[in-house]
């Protein structure tokens, strides 16, 4: 039995699926190999990255990429990369340790990021043999620098716009690639780029572009308002000739490999970004403690314990969805012969199971790392604006986390859409749940019963409301049907929704366990942030379920349908003013993020 395999789940249960009753993987669960592997990333920022931070912000030339090589030298580089590539051969979620604990120098960590995700994992997963083996071993080192092509001009979250071309030459031997990329991470020190172009203007496909192949150059670098020390440019085609072999995947099937490749680095995205809440959130633990306003260190006046408290709380929240989420595709992946000639297939449709998840961890890390850093500044006051200190370009590099890998928008979208079609294949259950649910909302004696045990009426809330979601959902696909995709604000809000169901679903099931597991003492921290969280996705999910029924109901339904609305949103009596005064003085006591 693998570390992963009680965590089995499929992608959206938890919209279907009582609170609690599927094991979720947490830290909790890291086994020793990845808390190594965790201490070596956290100790590499510190002693190496750091030191260097003034060098990396000013563009010194090599200073970047050679830090990234001797992240290579420490395995930090090939966690994704097979075994027989020189890699690591690492999971999901070793890989997003990884990604969570390379935080304090932010343009560090974009041009890891890139290299070890985006540059790296499209040769991963969709490479031929020869292409791994030329490319994969130099990459998991370091030797070779990675960089991906896929925004233009006129076609950023719609990838599938894109211009630039690629023609076979006469001979068949080579592909002549001409445009122009926008807004390419690692350009100018890349040494290879994986690039999308239209054979013959119509076939969006992938190929590997090494980077010193005659007709490719690259811009001047942007100047960006945050994460200046990494390197931002153009990345420009005329007449470059790469080898016939070269091109990546299947001829017309880019979409495959830019949308698997943008859903982990989505997952990751979101994960990184909760180390850095926990990065923000210890600036602003130790700032309070030694800032003295009225004759007192700030931390005892209530209004920023309170400030620390819903910080704590977002970010437990996107903590405990990453790594449920992560355990669940390891979980798919433990099945996987990799020896097998459908590996990589497999591999990839296991991704692709969990693609909402994806897309609900990217926003829900981009929002939460946007709320800490804020709030870290509006606790340091005119201290906060100042460059001198952390907080201030935290703020001003996080920024880009709600537009990169697609922007928050466009995943928001994505994640009630994904959803509509899985249902309209016969992949996930929505009619059958809804018509339950819509039975138990005309009839309460149908309604489940609380259970019994820790967090029981926190677990029939977080159910309840799911319920709630997918009423609410019922009716606004019963008012605009097909035209549902162009509404834009209903399935925004929509996701908003179904991102704090699992939000809630994940904390409340994850304290649960630490609780079974190990004794109420290690679990009053988790249950009592688990129960913030709840007090406020409920409040916030009710009153976009009512809005969106006010917008998609005619008059003389709206009544019985608010009605309906209000049997899966019971008064969810819980004082969180002593709950967030309580793990506040926790947080201060212990000066970082901890549940211990």
């Amino acid at each position: 039995m693998g570390q992963y395999s009680r965590f089995e789940s499929p992608g959206l249960s938890y919209l279907l699926e009582p609170c609690g009753s599927t094991p979720v993987f947490a830290p909790e669960y890291f086994n020793d190999d990845q808390r190594m592997i965790q201490q070596t990333a956290q100790d590499f920022i510190l002693k190496e990255v750091v030191p260097k931070d003034a060098a990396i912000e000013a563009k010194e030339p090599g200073v970047l990429p050679g830090l990234l090589k001797q992240a290579g030298q420490l395995g930090l580089l090939s966690v994704d990369v097979p075994e027989e590539y020189g890699g690591l051969g690492g999971d999901k979620t070793t890989s997003n340790i990884v990604a969570e604990s390379l935080v304090g120098q932010g343009s560090f960590m974009v041009g890891h990021a890139t290299h070890t995700g985006i540059g790296t994992l499209p040769i991963v997963y969709f490479g031929t043999p020869e292409q791994k083996a030329k490319y994969l071993p130099k990459l998991a080192t370091g030797e070779m620098i990675g960089c991906y092509g896929l925004t233009e001009a006129g076609s950023g979250s719609d990838a599938l716009a894109a211009k630039c071309r690629a023609t076979l030459t006469p001979d068949g031997r080579h592909w002549v690639l001409n445009g122009e990329k926008m807004f390419i991470t690692n350009t100018g020190f890349a040494d290879l780029a994986t690039v999308f172009a239209k054979i013959d203007g119509e076939k969006f496909t992938g190929f590997i572009v090494e980077m010193n192949t005659p007709g490719v150059s690259s811009g001047a670098e942007e100047h960006k308002m945050g994460i200046h020390g990494s390197s931002t440019r153009s990345l420009i085609f005329e007449d470059a000739k790469i080898p016939r072999e070269n091109l990546l995947g299947k001829e017309g099937e880019g979409h495959r490999i830019a949308f698997n490749i943008l859903n982990l680095g989505r997952l990751k995205l979101g994960l990184a970004c909760a180390g850095y809440c926990k990065f923000v959130l210890r600036e602003s633990i130790l700032y309070a403690a030694q800032r003295k306003q009225f004759g007192l260190p700030i931390a005892k006046f209530h209004a920023i314990r309170e400030k620390l408290a819903l910080m704590f709380a977002r970010t437990f929240a996107v903590e405990s969805m990453g790594y449920r989420t992560t355990g669940a595709i390891d979980a798919r992946i433990e099945h996987i012969d990799k020896r097998a000639a459908d590996a990589a297939d497999r591999l990839v449709k296991a991704i692709e199971e969990f693609a909402v998840e994806a897309s609900i961890l990217k926003v829900a890390g981009s929002e939460a790392l946007w709320y800490c850093a804020d709030e870290g500044v509006q606790i340091h006051g005119g201290y906060g604006y100042i460059a001198e200190y952390a907080v201030e370009r935290v703020y001003r590099d996080c920024r880009v986390n709600r537009i990169f890998e697609g922007t928050n928008e466009i995943n928001r979208m994505l994640v009630p859409g994904t959803i509509l079609k899985r249902a309209m294949k016969n992949q996930f259950d929505l009619m059958g749940a809804v018509q339950r649910i819509a039975a138990e909302a005309k009839d309460p004696a149908r309604l489940p019963a609380p259970g019994s045990g820790p967090l029981a009426e926190e677990a029939h809330v977080v159910d309840l409301l799911k319920r709630g979601v997918l009423h609410a959902s019922n009716y606004a696909v019963q008012r605009h049907m097909a035209d549902l995709q162009k509404q834009q604000m209903v399935l925004m809000a929509l996701a908003d929704m179904m991102i704090d169901a699992y939000a809630v679903d994940s904390v409340v099931a994850r304290s649960q366990q630490i609780f079974r597991e190990q004794g109420p003492e290690k679990a009053r921290i988790p249950m009592l942030l688990a129960q913030i969280c709840l007090a406020g996705a409920q409040r916030a999910v009710r009153s976009r379920a009512e809005e969106l029924l006010v917008n998609v109901s005619d008059d003389a339904d709206l009544p019985g349908r608010l009605e309906e609305l209000g049997r899966f949103f019971p008064l969810y009596r819980f004082r969180t003013n002593p709950a967030k005064l309580a793990v506040a003085e926790h947080l201060l006591e212990r000066e970082r993020y901890t549940l211990d």
